[in-house]
């Protein structure tokens, strides 16, 4: 229930900054930075008891990586996808809907969103899982930073969901068309398998 909890508020904050930050539209640079932000901190504020996940994405990941188990899988999503529907729901509420980018690149799209999911879980696995960083100090710094540099990079390309509740929540706020959410989740999911993947590769003797 802990567990339950922290993913929920952590994932809700995520959402609700996005809207309140995004939907104006007037937020220019602002945007990426607060949503790298609020990710830190609430990366820092629940990593002791969830891991802050905040990403069905990053789950999976942790799930491939050998520090999760199949259990605790439907606790996460289900508190990710709940507490990203409420910060969708208040921030559609606090400022209105936002407009939707037009047609999108569907290939550069999934290239975007799967380079991207992979660098934030490849980081996440390695700053928040490895006996090599145990006990750092910067973990949260560190994945609030790819993901603000995610957002800057390819936001204009593919949204910069890196994030299947992100992208579940996101059309609520009028933020993403219904009809690419399948880019997003695929895109990220892969990239999440594929960071855990590497990262087993990568460390053998860290199992």
């Amino acid at each position: 229930m802990n567990k339950f909890i922290v993913e929920c508020i952590g994932t809700f904050f995520l959402l609700l900054t996005i809207g309140l930050t995004v939907i104006p539209g007037s937020a220019g640079v602002i945007a990426p930075l607060a949503i790298g932000s609020v990710l830190m901190v609430m990366v820092y504020a629940g990593g002791y008891i969830s891991g802050a996940h905040y990403n069905p994405a990053v789950t999976l990941a942790v799930l491939i990586r050998g520090k999760c188990t199949m259990a605790d899988v439907p606790v996460y999503l289900t508190a990710q996808i709940l507490g990203a529907v409420a910060g969708a729901l208040t921030a559609q509420f606090l400022v209105g809907s936002g407009t939707a980018a037009g047609t999108i690149d569907v290939t550069k799209s999934l290239i975007a969103e799967f380079l991207f999911t992979f660098a934030l879980a490849y980081v996440v696995l390695n700053v928040a899982t490895a006996k090599g960083t145990s006990g750092n100090s910067f973990y949260g710094l560190a994945i609030g930073f790819v993901v603000m540099a995610g957002a800057f990079s390819v936001g204009g390309i593919s949204g910069g969901a890196f994030n299947p509740a992100v992208a579940i929540a996101a059309p609520l706020m009028g933020l993403m068309d219904w009809n690419n959410i399948w880019i997003h989740i695929s895109a990220d999911f892969a990239g999440g398998a594929l960071a855990a993947i590497v990262f087993n590769i990568l460390n053998r003797d860290d199992q």
